[in-house]
């Protein structure tokens, strides 16, 4: 670079018309004007006469002593030029760079010594300004222009121009580099600003940066050239730079690769991005690693490489950007191939199998891990904990160390069948892993830095998850079985007591003294019935009438209820999704869901609060976003129920939904309201779950399946369809139950087949009793087929009722038939042939429903 001042002796300027007249000007003047004086005096002398002249010359003499007075006391003196302004013009004249300086109108009014050397200007006359030298040049025209303006807007500006030629005449050919500056200059006794431009060859400057360039290209074509791998990246994990070596052994087009548009982790393989990232620097240092994984390349293939890996860390402790020497390990003399490739496949088992893995020394010291265990204890052990040799234990939670230590001492001991060990993570619970350790055979070195056991640990978490949903599962339908048998059971001794309580009341007038009681009976029956249908919903065997609904509609019926339901203290809002999907359920049994969730949320905020009520579509690729395994990937219709309450603890959590579990207080609730809502949902064909917070609230979420409708061809009627009763139901107070048709009534539990017969007996029909399917047929066959009816149980010894229906229509196809069951109609249903028709009659029942169901099935009304 040149020198900003020259050390040769400072040239006087080209040009100077900037300095004050000297004293020996102005005294010259004053000897011009006293010599014209004394002319004027010789010439007119005759005319002004002598007195006149006297006196004029005592005046001048009188100027002049009081002149030379004023000079010698210094209070008149000649001007010199000052030393600043010697400074300054030899300050200027010693630049390296030219410097001309123009007035207002561009005249020329200083250039120092350097500019006329650097334009070739012999004389003042040959001076030029900047504008005139350059403006006509096409390489430089537009620079001038654009600094010539900027000095006229009174900004100072600069550029750079190449001309093909020097501006000196006779300089040595070639091109030139220039560096123009303009500014304006206030000068001291002016008005109008003077232009100071500088003119500055800067060829040599671009020499010395078209020279580095090359040598920075050639370094780089070297580098992208050596036989080794080389890339960059950032703080984010970005590749910033790739050498053509790496680019092609991953087959990547370096022509489309743009500085971090490929992240690390795109082109590492399996587990390796743990090895990766287990090299950590220090703050304010680097830290270099080396270790061996797989690379991906363009078209999915691994590549076996080792890593020459550098990482920095700022002062703060940030990680910085990290440099990379990559080989391939494909590659190498021919005699060593077989060991290389022996070595290449060892790496990839060892660095790709599922299975963390991990060698330890005889005092329970991590020596070297592969990547899988660093990925699945990132947060416990690092490349630094290796070399500090961290103990196994630190893996595994308090508890469980002594059984570790104790698998370690077998493993020293060479012991073959060591067991494994299930823990959980030291600083999270919610993650389990098994551990197993192993024995090596041979001891090594003896020195106690080689391995004394190979330890094995697999992350069990999913599988401990799909155990406690398998075993919860398990628990609910055990539950739901035992809640169902006793319903059935149950169901029968109700059936018998209110058919019983029935019967007394048709013998008793309300103004006898039993009737109260018997009412009373009745009333407590009822009660338990409703019991049951709780029961048989959780083990989703009630009744189900399933209809096409819009849960719009739905929420928007029952909103004043619940309006009432939550009280004064509690707001309650709805948000209703916008174009639901249609659901298929049970509109009794679904506000039944709606109501049971409401009073809940009601209840965990005794001091009032807010409900929330949401309605939304699910497609099905949005369902793995919830987090629940057990929900299937299918649309669904969603509704949510958040409050602000309490919240569940998550020991309270897993047995809500369990019958005859309650918080409550001793006779404040059954244990069978979300028991309910568990079977009506499921029994559905959807799911409901629970996410609550101790403190923060509690979210219901009833995931309900998208009814799609079927599209079946439409058979052309006339008339009733076949198998279709044609008759119109009676009105309820106009329908005549009595009838003389021969019925079979088929029930193993004695007190309600007593019942029932004296019921149908005293309505004129004819009827025939059995205990069992078995015999029913036998007196089936007795009578000559003449049955008109069969009423039949459907759980019985022997032969069920459905067996029962599948031999009689093998001999008369067109018997009606009546099932009577605990049960829903669906549990047995689909176990029948398509065509058969029956009536159903749900338990428990009364008299009058019994006598109801009977008469339209023979009617053909059902």
């Amino acid at each position: 670079m040149p020198s900003e001042t020259r050390t040769d002796a400072n040239p006087a300027p080209l040009v100077d018309r900037s300095g004050r007249p000297s004293a020996i000007t102005r005294l010259i003047i004053l000897m011009i004007v006293l010599t014209g004086a004394a002319v004027f005096f010789s010439l007119f002398r005759r005319q002004l006469g002598d007195p006149f002249l006297l006196g004029l010359l005592g005046v001048l003499a009188m100027i002049g002593v009081g002149f030379l007075f004023a000079a010698a006391i210094g209070f008149v003196h000649f001007l010199p030029r000052t030393a600043s302004d010697d400074l300054s013009k030899a300050f200027l004249d010693s630049l390296e760079q030219g410097v001309v300086v123009t007035d207002q109108k561009g005249r020329i009014v200083y250039v120092n010594s350097a500019y006329a050397e650097m334009t070739g200007a012999s004389t003042a006359a040959d001076a030029k300004t900047i504008e005139s030298l350059l403006i006509d040049i096409p390489e430089a025209s537009a620079t001038v222009v654009r600094l010539a303006n900027g000095i006229s807007d009174g900004k100072p500006g600069e550029g750079e121009v190449r001309l093909s030629q020097a501006v000196r005449p006779g300089s040595d050919p070639g091109a030139h580099w220039y560096r123009i500056k303009a500014r304006n200059l206030k000068v001291p006794g002016h008005r109008a600003p003077q232009a100071v431009w500088e003119l500055a060859d800067i060829s040599r400057e671009r020499e010395e940066q078209e020279r580095f360039f090359l040598d920075l290209q050639k370094a780089i074509d070297h580098l992208d050239q050596a036989p080794a791998g080389f890339f960059s990246t950032d703080q984010a994990g970005r590749i910033s730079y790739m050498n053509a070596t790496l680019a092609g052994w991953l087959g990547i087009d370096l022509a489309g690769f743009s500085p971090g548009s490929i992240r690390l982790q795109d082109i590492v393989a399996g587990d390796g991005m743990a090895l990766v990232r287990s090299v950590k620097a220090e703050p304010g240092s680097t830290r270099n690693a080396v270790f061996d994984l797989d690379l991906l390349t363009s078209t999915g293939k691994g590549l076996p490489v080792r890593f020459m890996h550098r990482v920095s860390a700022s002062k703060g402790g940030v990680g910085g950007p990290s440099r990379t020497i990559v080989l391939n390990r494909t590659q190498g003399e021919d005699a060593s191939a077989e060991l290389r490739a022996a070595e290449v496949r060892f790496t990839r088992f060892f660095n790709s199998t599922p299975m963390a893995i991990a060698g330890v020394d005889k005092e329970g010291r991590i020596l070297r891990t592969n990547a899988p265990f660093l990925s699945l204890f990132s947060s416990l052990v690092d490349s630094d904990a290796l070399e500090r040799r961290v103990r196994l234990e630190n893996i595994v939670h308090v508890r469980d160390r002594p059984a570790l230590a104790d698998a370690l001492a077998k493993a020293r001991e060479r012991q073959a069948k060591i067991a494994p060990i299930d823990t959980v993570f030291p600083n999270d619970e919610e993650r389990h892993v098994r551990v197993y350790v192993n024995a090596i055979a041979d001891e090594g070195s003896g020195d106690g830095a080689e391995e004394a056991a190979i330890v094995y640990a697999v992350d069990t978490t999913e599988q401990k998850a799909l155990e406690n949903q398998m075993a919860q599962t398990q628990k609910m339908q055990a539950v739901g079985r035992f809640a169902g048998g006793i319903a059935h059971d149950f169901n029968n001794v109700l059936t018998v007591i209110m058919m019983a309580s029935d019967q007394l009341l048709m013998n008793h007038k309300p103004s006898d003294p039993s009737f109260p009681d018997i009412m009373q009976i009745k009333q407590n029956a009822n009660r338990a019935a409703s019991l049951v249908r709780q029961l048989l919903a959780y083990s989703r065997k009630q009744t189900l009438r399933a209809e096409v609904l819009n849960l719009t509609d739905v929420l928007a019926d029952l909103r004043m209820l619940l309006t009432r339901l939550v009280g004064n203290e509690v707001k309650l809002s709805i948000d209703h999704g916008r174009d639901l999907w249609q659901i298929n359920a049970d509109i009794g049994q679904l506000e039944q869901v709606i109501v049971n969730l409401a009073a809940n949320a009601r209840d965990a905020m005794p001091d009032g609060g807010e409900i929330l009520i949401r309605t939304r579509n699910v497609p099905a690729e949005e369902t793995p976003a919830f987090g629940y395994r057990e929900l299937p990937s299918i649309d669904y219709a969603l509704i949510e129920f958040e409050d602000t309450g309490s919240g569940i603890p998550q020991d309270v959590k897993e047995k809500i939904f369990e019958p005859f579990f309650t918080t409550k207080d001793v006779g404040k609730g059954t244990g069978l309201g979300l028991s309910t809502v568990y079977g009506i949902i499921k029994q559905s064909g959807g799911s409901i779950f629970c996410d609550s917070e101790v403190g923060k609230g509690t979210v219901f979420r009833i995931f309900l399946p998208r009814y799609v409708p079927k599209v079946e061809p439409v058979a052309e009627q006339s008339g009733a369809t076949e198998g279709q009763a044609s008759i119109q139901r009676l009105p309820e107070a106009a329908r005549d139950l009595s009838g003389s048709e021969t019925v079979l009534l088929v029930e193993d539990e004695d007190g309600v087949r007593m019942s029932g017969v004296r019921l149908l007996t005293s309505r004129g029909y004819t009827v025939h009793e059995a205990s069992s399917g078995v015999e029913a047929l036998d007196i089936f066959r007795e009578l000559g087929n003449s049955v008109d009816i069969i009423v039949s149980d459907v759980v019985m010894p022997e032969m069920d009722g459905p067996t029962l229906l599948g031999e009689v229509r093998k001999i008369r196809p067109d018997v009606k038939f009546v099932f009577v069951s605990g049960y829903a109609e669906d549990a047995f249903a689909k176990n029948l042939p398509e065509d058969a028709q029956f009536g159903f009659l749900p338990k428990p029942f009364t008299l009058k429903q019994l006598a109801t169901v009977v008469r339209e099935t023979l009617d053909g009304v059902r």
